[in-house]
């Protein structure tokens, strides 16, 4: 059995499709399919039960995959502890950032880490919180940005900032001439939304616990991003709350939209940076994370530079 054995499993497992899994790995499927099939005679085992219309992987396979994806982790670690002797801002940085921070980060991220690393350029992928940290977990990402609460054993998280909600509203509202907005009023406008599964949205409706009822939702759309929600509130639509980094510069963009902070005490998320605690590459961690710090974001709150916490 070999590290692309291994590989083969895993891809099976994740897209339960034999032509999926080998377009996946970049081999033919006759050369997946025989690969598995080797593995499941070496073993003496059922990996996957195979039928016309799909793949189901066995209990004993579901294990086996957990403990090869491990393997494969630990493997990768070896090229990673060989650079990072070298040089840990050499080669590329795989970075994982959640979709309601990439828009607002990266443009003041990159230029900072390209001046800092100039030899480490940035692999950015951008998801949302459960595939990102699965991606982190499986070795395809070094590093992410999200925000609290998660929970991920064998995974570091420091925390970087904190920050606020605003609320954004049209130019012409009522509430404009409100210096502060109170959460509770959110529920009496109509309060737009991204689309569920999205952790922003479980963090606004934590902001707003009245907007959890059954005559809140039915008043609630659904944009697909912030981006597309900031355009509906331009046009008069409704209501929305937004991180400070996606509306604190929007009034000077657009006439059309006005900002407002929260009544005290005001909501935010705290925003960490999260890796594997095998990962080797510290000295890139610590370049990213001043990188950030230095990326002037509008109305956030750096944190002093708190130790990592493991999770269990």
């Amino acid at each position: 059995m070999t590290l692309t054995d291994l590989r083969y499993l895993i891809a099976l497992a994740h897209e339960r499709h034999f032509g999926r899994a080998a377009e996946k790995c970049h081999v033919s499927q006759p050369t997946l399919s025989v690969a598995i099939k080797k593995v499941e005679d070496e073993l003496g085992v059922q990996l996957f039960e195979r039928s016309a219309t799909e793949v189901k992987i066995t209990s004993t396979g579901q294990r086996i995959v957990a403990q090869a994806e491990k393997v494969l982790m630990e493997a990768a670690q070896i090229p990673e502890i060989a650079a990072a002797g070298k040089d840990p801002l050499s080669g590329p940085l795989r970075l994982g950032v959640i979709y309601t921070i990439a828009p607002y980060l990266l443009p003041r991220l990159i230029p900072r880490v390209h001046k800092l690393a100039p030899r480490m350029p940035l692999i950015i992928h951008e998801n949302y919180t459960t595939r990102l940290l699965e991606a982190l977990k499986r070795g395809e990402l070094d590093v992410i940005v999200l925000s609290l609460p998660f929970d991920e054993a064998g995974v570091v998280a420091q925390p970087v900032y904190d920050e606020p909600f605003r609320v954004l509203m049209p130019a012409t509202h009522p509430w404009t001439a409100l210096e502060y907005i109170d959460p509770d009023k959110l529920a009496d406008d109509q309060l737009l939304l991204l689309g569920a599964g999205n952790c922003f949205r479980d963090q606004v409706l934590e902001v707003c616990p009245h907007c959890r009822s059954v005559s809140g939702l039915q008043r609630t759309l659904e944009g697909s991003s912030l981006e597309t929600i900031r355009h509906m509130v331009a046009t008069g639509l409704g209501v929305t709350v937004l991180p400070s980094t996606a509306a604190d510069d929007l009034p000077a963009q657009n006439a059309l939209v006005a900002v407002r902070p929260f009544s005290d005490p005001e909501p935010s998320r705290r925003v960490v940076l999260a890796w594997r605690v095998t990962y080797p590459r510290s000295g890139a961690i610590d370049v990213l994370r001043t990188a950030i710090l230095e990326s002037d974001l509008p109305g956030v709150r750096p944190i002093g530079r708190a130790a990592p916490l493991e999770l269990a």
